[in-house]
Parts: structure tokens; sequence; C-alpha cells
């Protein structure tokens, strides 16, 4: 259902934004408008509500930059490269 919604919203913001580039010159007040209210649908209500929807479930620390993430990446760099140099010999 959630899907459903944040499709409407977008498909909206981006006919909004459409829209407002297709006005004339007289009306550049209402396109104005047009595209920013586009602009806002996109960024500050559809990509929230997307966010929300797809990290549901999720822990959240594991995509922290925390120190001990930190140095987990580091110790898979060294692995990678060491697993390289060994199929390069």
């Amino acid at each position: 259902m959630m899907k459903y919604i944040i499709t409407g919203i977008v498909l909206a913001s981006f006919a909004s934004i459409v829209y407002g580039f297709s006005l004339e010159e007289q009306q550049e007040d209402k396109a104005h408008q047009y595209i920013g209210g586009g602009t806002v649908g996109l960024f500050l209500v559809a990509m929230p509500l997307f966010l929300i929807k797809e990290s549901k479930g999720k822990n959240m620390k594991n995509y922290m930059l925390t120190e001990e993430n930190i140095k987990k990446m580091q110790n898979r760099g060294r692995d990678t490269q060491s697993t390289k140099i060994k199929k390069k010999n």
C-alpha cells in the first residue's frame, strides 16, 4: 500500500514540475510555485517516506560510521589486498 502512495506522490511531483516548466511567461509566479511544490513533494515528502519504508527491520547500527565499523572496513581491505597478491603469485 505504501509503495503506491509513494509512487503517486512521485508522479504528482514530476507532473507538477513539468507543468511548471510548460507555463507561459505571463504566469511566471505560478510556474515557480508548481516547480517548487513538485520539488518539495519529491525531496521532503516522497524521499523520507521511501527511506522509512525501505529501512524497516534493518539495524541502523550497521550503517553508522563508528570506530568499530571503520576497523572492520580496514580489515576487509587488507584481507582483499592480500588475497589479490596471493592470486598474482
